[in-house]
């Protein structure tokens, strides 16, 4: 009868031990608070001298620690089939070692990145209601070794530390969605600053641009510059499409446009502009490069409009050929220049030089228009574009960008794929 009822107060004991933790999981939804909280519990009941709880990202394949008991809060990331914890994670066996340097699945590396020594070890799988895997936590350095009793009290609180981790991490992922979500809106405005307010009002030509970010901030980019040419007064005129979208590419169309700026008084002739921008932007590429930053090239359509915006020099680098439409509906599509800005050092650019009369009509975009897609597949295309405006050439520029742009989106209002739009129309007049 002693025995029965020592047994049943070991059970309360143990139960009451269960409820008071699953209160204090409760107590917070900040995941390194948690994981701290989690480690409390299991090194005061096991008697372990620290341990660490480790996450698992399968999406990555990695298992990843946010804090260690006793450590300063620090990441440690690990392959997901790395050391008794990845072992644990995958066959989701628990270990317990008396010796773990004995055991060939041990991983030291941690210990030798934190001048620790592993002894006795005691590893169990966290799983949830699913049954399914998501953490691990692992116990380390208990003088009399681990217990069966320790095992059990742990394996009973292991659905409780799991709702509590999952609640925690997704709280944390909201957070960090909300954060990036603020921080992508101010990296927009900021975006926005550097793109000119409206277009110049200059006698002799009327200008409409349109740009449109397919994520909240891109890397399309437009910019007007009045800059003297052969001691007269012109407009430098650039639409330009930095490889990819969001916010690495937002970061380098800043680049390019502090670049063009500082070089602005440069601009005559226009090819020689361009091949010093393209120095440049390598040369802050091969630095990128060398604090392990990945690097960003760009198509560039710059061009000199002048007399009253009669004449037009050009530099094509590689970018969408924007189009002439005349005043008679025919077209002339503007190639000359030279490859794309930003790959290779030491490019030589040719200038291309058109005459306008009254009339006629120049459009410039980035891919994002012409290569909108429907949902067959099928691109908007450089002849609808051409064909589009030379119906409407008799309109006024923003009339002609708003009507393209709705023909663009009615296209593409089912497809799958959208990119950053500028769309740019300039009418001499």
């Amino acid at each position: 009868m002693v025995g029965d009822r020592n047994l049943a107060r070991g059970a309360m004991e143990e139960l009451s031990s269960i409820v008071e933790a699953t209160k204090k999981l409760n107590s917070t939804l900040d995941l390194g608070e948690l994981i701290h909280i989690i480690l409390q519990i299991a090194t005061r009941q096991t008697g372990a001298e620290r341990g660490t709880v480790f996450l698992v990202d399968p999406e990555h394949d990695e298992i990843w620690s946010l804090v260690g008991l006793g450590l300063e809060q620090q990441v440690i990331r690990l392959p997901g089939d790395r050391g008794i914890v990845g072992w644990v994670a995958r066959e989701g066996t628990s270990v317990r070692l008396e010796n773990a340097y004995a055991d060939p699945r041990f991983e030291p590396e941690v210990d030798r990145r934190l001048g620790y020594k592993t002894e006795q070890l005691l590893c169990l799988p966290i799983r949830n209601e699913a049954a399914a895997i998501i953490g691990v936590l692992q116990l380390l350095n208990k003088a009399e070794g681990f217990s069966d009793e320790d095992e059990a009290f742990l394996d009973a609180l292991s659905s409780h530390v799991a709702l509590a981790l999952e609640k925690a991490q997704l709280h944390r992922e909201r957070v960090e969605k909300e954060k990036m979500e603020r921080d992508l809106a101010l990296a927009r405005e900021i975006q926005a600053g550097f793109l000119p307010d409206a277009p110049p009002v200059l006698p002799g030509i009327e200008i409409a641009v349109s740009h449109r970010p397919s994520q909240m901030v891109g890397g399309d980019y437009y910019d007007f510059l009045t800059v003297n040419a052969g001691g007269k007064e012109a407009l430098l005129l650039v639409v330009a499409d930095v490889e990819g979208k969001g916010a690495a590419s937002a970061l380098m169309m800043a680049n390019v446009q502090a670049t063009l700026h500082a070089l602005a008084d440069r601009a005559d002739p226009p090819e020689k502009l361009v091949a010093l921008i393209n120095e440049k932007i390598l040369t802050g590429a091969r630095a990128s490069q060398a604090q392990g930053r990945a690097t960003k090239y760009l198509s560039m359509f710059l061009a000199l409009v002048e007399n009253g915006g009669r004449q037009m020099r050009y530099v094509n680098a590689g970018h969408v050929p924007p189009a002439v439409i005349r005043a008679d509906g025919s077209e002339d599509w503007l190639e000359t220049g030279g490859m794309i800005v930003g790959l290779m050092p030491e490019v030589q650019f040719e200038c291309g030089s058109v005459q306008l009369q009254p009339g006629d009509l120049l459009v410039a975009c980035t891919d994002g228009i012409t290569e909108a897609m429907d949902a067959k597949g099928n691109e908007f295309g450089r002849a609808r574009l051409a064909e589009s405006v030379a119906r409407l050439r008799e309109h006024a520029p923003e009339e002609i960008m708003l009507e393209v742009l709705e023909e663009v989106d009615e296209h593409s209002r089912y497809g799958t794929y959208e990119d950053d739009r500028v769309l740019l129309v300039m009418k001499s007049v």
